[in-house]
């Protein structure tokens, strides 16, 4: 079987080129040029005569869907420009999509994926992710191994375009590799507020109205609090140091701004500042409970005598 890759990009003159060195072992590559205005379309014409030029669209997508359709393999593996294929992964791949019917091995034990799939006519693959953040491999915080559903049969897959960070929906079922896609993501804090300021905050605000979100301003708390007690404690930021720390934090502050463009979408609605003071409170109050039970339930986790870790296990369950 063979394998076209398709990549979709916009001013990437930076990342292009060590992205296409990476997947030019494909059969096939279908490079689709957003309208780049810097050196972007010139370094894909080095590795590839199948480029189509399209308007850059909000909903990045949509121009992904439409290399799809000019992909004429079976096999289509969807990479962005700041991603890289390692060799491991490439002959991992030419296995997987070398029979007909390939058959996956069991899936790993992740929260938020499962089902196993032995035996069945596979559609597509799910990829481990390895995100690169200022400078630094992110294994926790939410970060690792972050599947992404990249490969799969042309027949069988495409982005919704809902959303900008819709994943492709199957027609079928899917397995798992094992080695990761490394991605270089954010290389600076102003290429992060830009993202989250200019494109992901405003679309998620958009896309929690058309879901049906009831507004409620005491979400200026909870969206950021929540995250951030995610990020660092549930998903272990701490294991990444202060890289952990600032990434949680930051999504935090992205989860902040999203409610912001929500409040601003429903026109600066107001509400008595007697009731946001009463809600504020008790909104405080409620988040220290809640810091207290993860700073020790990590103080258990880090204990490494056995009886003072019992002694703390009694403790938080009196307390709780």
């Amino acid at each position: 079987m063979k394998l076209s890759v398709v990549i979709s990009a916009y001013n990437e003159e930076k990342k292009i080129k060590d992205c296409l060195e990476s997947v030019k072992w494909a059969d096939e590559i279908i490079f689709v040029d957003n309208s780049s205005i810097d050196s972007t379309l010139s370094i894909a014409k080095k590795y590839t005569s199948h480029i189509f030029t399209r308007p850059n669209n909000p909903m990045l997508n949509v121009n992904k869907n439409f290399g799809f359709t000019k992909a004429t393999h079976e096999w289509i593996l969807s990479l962005d420009a700041d991603e890289r294929v390692t060799n491991e992964l490439a002959q991992e791949i030419k296995k997987a999509i070398k029979s007909e019917n390939p058959q996956p091995s069991k899936p790993p034990l992740v929260k938020g994926v499962g089902g196993i799939y032995e035996g069945r006519f596979i559609s597509g693959f799910w990829l481990p992710r390895k995100n690169i953040i200022f400078g630094k491999w992110i294994q926790h915080t939410g970060w690792y191994p972050d599947y992404q559903l990249r490969l799969f049969r042309k027949s069988q897959g495409r982005f919704e375009e809902k959303h900008i960070h819709e994943m492709i929906k199957l027609n079928g079922e899917a397995g798992y590799l094992k080695n990761p896609i490394s991605h270089y993501n954010y290389e600076t804090i102003a290429q992060f507020l830009h993202k989250t300021i200019v494109i992901y905050a405003p679309n998620e605000a958009s896309s929690k109205l058309q879901n049906g979100y009831n507004f409620n301003y005491m979400d200026s708390i909870r969206f950021p609090w929540n995250e951030f007690l995610k990020r660092y404690f549930a998903e272990k930021g701490y294991k990444d140091g202060l890289h952990g720390l600032m990434l949680s934090i930051l999504m935090s502050f992205y989860h902040f701004i999203v409610f912001a463009y929500i409040w601003e979408k429903k026109m600066f609605v107001e509400d008595g500042d007697e009731n946001i003071t009463r809600g504020l409170k008790e909104e405080l109050k409620k988040s220290g409970k809640e810091l207290k039970y993860w700073l020790d339930a990590k103080e258990i986790e880090q204990e490494k005598n056995a009886l003072r870790k019992t002694v703390l296990k009694i403790k938080r369950k009196l307390q709780i």
